[in-house]
């Protein structure tokens, strides 16, 4: 049995994982999600057709994303998620779409105040972690401050989904 939506669209039925970050790419960290996100989708009847890892390179994960869209339809990205300067994930979705991304007030006020329950202040960094797109739906991360998206668009003539999770993989697997 194929995954359903929640909206009358045609069912999902082939993914591709793309996992980012150089440390992958350079045998720092082993590269556990896709082999658990594979596992997850095969279990709902979605086939995975195409697994990619990317270093930190705006360009080359949003030319993955687009070559993605053209041939399947659900793309998901674990990682670049974070507050660094090489955390590029969004960046590339929102270009592969052709979006431009703003502030998000209540994802703002989000990570301001679970910093705050911290005690700490929040670095300005974090902020780019509030950024959307207007077509993606905000996934919330229980347990870090990477929330990830959840994104539909039209490639082809035929409905498309993205969806963005954080790096870590305990953060991943309970998304």
């Amino acid at each position: 049995m194929r995954y359903e939506p929640d909206t009358p669209q045609a069912p999902i039925e082939s993914a591709e994982l793309i996992s980012v970050g150089t440390e992958l790419l350079l045998g720092e960290i082993v590269d556990t999600n896709s082999a658990y996100l594979a596992s997850y989708l095969a279990g709902r009847g979605v086939d995975v057709l195409w697994s990619a890892r990317v270093g930190d390179n705006e360009r080359r994960i949003r030319h993955l994303i687009e070559q993605a869209l053209d041939r399947s339809d659900l793309v998901v990205l674990g990682g670049g998620l974070g507050p660094t300067d090489d955390d590029l994930t969004r960046d590339a979705v929102a270009a592969a779409v052709g979006e431009d991304q703003y502030v998000d007030a209540g994802l703002e006020r989000w990570l301001r105040d679970h910093f705050a329950s911290t005690g700490r202040a929040m670095p300005e960094r974090n902020l780019q972690q509030a950024r959307l797109i207007p077509s993606a739906e905000v996934l919330p991360n229980a347990i870090g401050t990477a929330p990830g998206w959840l994104v539909r668009t039209v490639r082809g003539g035929r409905r498309r989904y993205i969806v963005t999770l954080p790096g870590p993989p305990r953060e991943l697997k309970r998304m």
